[in-house]
């Protein structure tokens, strides 16, 4: 989950407000997981207790800062802890993504994240020898679920979810409005969405996209996005960083090196059917950057993306996959 502080508020939804035109006849909206959540569905129900129960729940499976939590029970046990459906869900999923990007979605990343703060624990020290040593408890291959027991085979692996687990929560709620019948919806949490339907203007849900800009008060919008029955996630390096003795470090641990990245890719917005799968794939692609990302894509025709990245000049260019590109508005 992410805190609050360095929360990443890429997105703003765009609509219109003229005095002819209906609003979302209902909203759920409040604070949780760190962050802001929001929930537009036309309907005449009032689901707020029930998401609220959702959120609870998915809460004290995998946030890291529940001291009560699945996860942190299991990153404090020497070697096994029983998990609940939440935990394994979000295992799998992170395990396909771990696979499939050769590593650079790794959720046991963690003591690499506290050692540079950007995790749930204070900095260490990120000299060499630390981050060398510490090297060897990022190693997903080494934790696994047998039977609804998960089993780590070195005491000092960690676990978290944060990169994924935002995404996940969108998806159970979303399940649960399927369940409810309710047709049409946009769901968000932290940023990461899943919309269905159409808005209360009858049309497709339309997701702004942040330009990538570093200390902007003002939001500036790089394009707008048609979301039809699909979810949307955006990762990026340009709001959360921190600069030292003049290095400026970027949030995105590479699993890999073990040191922030340094590339050209600022942002990552991926379109897919699910919002944990979008969520993963865009940190993922802020790992491995831009050129590594296109190859991603072209291996997963599911995943649809818009990566935004400095040119050879110095300024804003973008990529986008082809379907996806049907469906963006370029703000000018």
């Amino acid at each position: 989950m992410r805190h609050l502080l360095f929360t990443l508020t890429f997105l703003s939804f765009i609509a219109c407000n003229t005095s002819t035109e209906k609003k979302a006849p209902n909203e759920v909206k409040g604070y949780a997981q760190g962050t802001t959540y929001q929930i537009l569905y036309i309907d005449d129900r009032n689901f707020q207790r029930s998401v609220d129960s959702i959120l609870i729940a998915i809460d004290n499976s995998l946030s890291t800062y529940n001291k009560r939590s699945i996860i942190t029970n299991f990153n404090q046990v020497d070697s096994m802890l029983e998990v609940d459906a939440y935990f394994i869900d979000v295992f799998n999923m992170a395990k396909e993504v771990y696979t499939t990007t050769g590593g650079a979605f790794n959720p046991t990343v963690t003591h690499l994240v506290n050692a540079w703060g950007f995790g749930f624990k204070n900095t260490e020290k990120t000299d060499s020898a630390t981050i060398d040593s510490l090297l060897q408890f990022t190693n997903f291959d080494l934790i696994t679920i047998e039977n609804n027991i998960a089993i780590k085979q070195n005491k000092n692996l960690m676990l978290d979810f944060n990169a994924i687990a935002q995404g996940y929560t969108v998806d159970v709620i979303a399940d649960f409005f399927d369940e409810k019948n309710v047709k049409n919806y946009m769901i968000e949490v932290g940023g990461e969405i899943i919309a269905k339907g159409k808005n209360a203007q009858k049309k497709p849900w339309r997701i702004g996209i942040d330009k990538p800009i570093e200390n902007q008060e003002e939001r500036i919008l790089e394009a707008v996005i048609k979301l039809e029955n699909a979810a949307l996630a955006t990762s990026g390096n340009y709001r959360k960083f921190y600069e030292k003795d003049g290095v400026k470090y970027s949030h995105t641990i590479n699993p890999v090196t073990g040191y922030p990245v340094r590339h050209t890719l600022l942002s990552a917005t991926v379109v897919t059917d699910n919002c944990a799968l979008a969520d993963a794939y865009a940190t993922a692609f802020m790992v491995v950057g831009l050129e590594k990302s296109k190859e991603i894509l072209k291996t997963n025709p599911t995943l649809e993306a818009l990566l935004i990245y400095t040119n050879e000049e110095g300024t804003l260019s973008s990529y986008s996959t082809p379907k996806l590109t049907e469906a963006i508005e370029v703000v000018e």
